[in-house]
């Protein structure tokens, strides 16, 4: 069994790629349970254990994380894990891929997916809210299927806007520091949060028509990223359908009754099959909101052990 860290997963994927590789999956389907999330009770710090399962009858793969919230005063991320990638035939363990670089990546390319379907072709401003990890991330797979030229970066501490529009700048992207969000909101094609608000940060009246707003944060219900005539604003889709039970902004703008389940118009498998409409109009607003799925991760992992080498199932 191969071990696959960081570097060689940056190097085995490029944002097309891995946008190529999410559509491919989401039209093939695959099979994926219900996660399992379990209290690690021997833990000091309230940890917890998130199993996500998925197979094809190529791969079978398993992401296994931990999370344990004590773990950044041992100077250690919250988060660890890893996606174990199984011969989908005979069940042999392939490879053990590095879970947060992946997540990364996968998250990043679900989001460009939509993006793909539903910002306006010809979309050029992007606004990065949140400047963590996901971050740059988000803007490169954005930067891949849409022309954006001008990328405004906002966060909470102005510090980190500040970094990262740097580190954007040297990749050759016109990224810059905002301040005012609402006026960069107000003249941005797109736009994409990746914050651990609790609070809106985005309100609909700040959208102008032809907008497409992108909502990856707010993991929990006790987030949120964009207020409830936001996503009124225009009609709404997401990554999968645990999306209306799970995370913050859709689920819990169906939850308090501002949304209904009916105002959901599509997945990513049913824009990818040509079951449900893209854009329809150059100034329609539309809204997607991930919550990350098995078969991110698996599709993902298939896609760099493939790419490393050079066999295709």
């Amino acid at each position: 069994m191969r071990l696959i860290g960081e570097a060689e997963i940056d190097a085995a994927l490029t944002p097309d790629r891995m946008v190529d590789a999410l559509a491919a999956a989401f039209r093939a389907g695959a099979t994926a349970p219900t996660r399992h999330h379990h209290a690690i009770e021997t833990a000091p710090d309230g940890a917890s254990l998130l199993l996500m399962p998925a197979w094809t009858p190529d791969y079978v793969g398993v992401k296994i994380l931990t999370l344990f919230p004590g773990n950044p005063a041992r100077g250690l991320d919250t988060i660890q894990g890893g996606v174990l990638l199984c011969d989908g035939r005979d069940g042999r363990p392939l490879a053990l891929l590095d879970g947060a670089r992946l997540t990364l990546w996968r998250t990043a390319a679900a989001s460009a997916l939509a993006a793909r379907h539903l910002a306006r072709p010809d979309a050029a401003r992007m606004v990065m809210v949140g400047s963590g990890a996901l971050a740059p991330a988000l803007v490169r797979a954005h930067a891949a299927v849409r022309p954006i030229r001008d990328v405004a970066v906002w966060n909470r501490r102005p510090q980190g806007a500040e970094r990262l529009a740097a580190a954007l700048s040297v990749e050759g992207l016109n990224a810059y520091p905002v301040t005012d969000l609402a006026a960069a909101v107000g003249q941005a094609d797109l736009v994409s949060c990746a914050t651990l608000a609790t609070e809106p940060l985005v309100r609909g009246a700040w959208l102008r028509p032809g907008t497409h707003l992108d909502l990856v944060g707010a993991f929990t219900p006790a987030m949120r990223e964009a207020d409830d005539e936001a996503l009124r604003r225009g009609p709404v889709y997401v990554d999968t359908p645990d999306a209306l039970k799970k995370g913050g902004d859709v689920a819990v703008a169906i939850q308090s009754g501002a949304l209904t389940p009916e105002a959901i118009v599509g997945d990513l498998a049913s824009l990818c099959r040509g079951e449900a409409p893209g854009r329809r109009s150059p100034d329609e607003i539309t809204v997607f909101k991930s919550v990350g799925a098995a078969i991110e991760d698996l599709a993902a992992a298939a896609a760099v052990w493939e790419s490393l080498t050079q066999h295709r199932a």
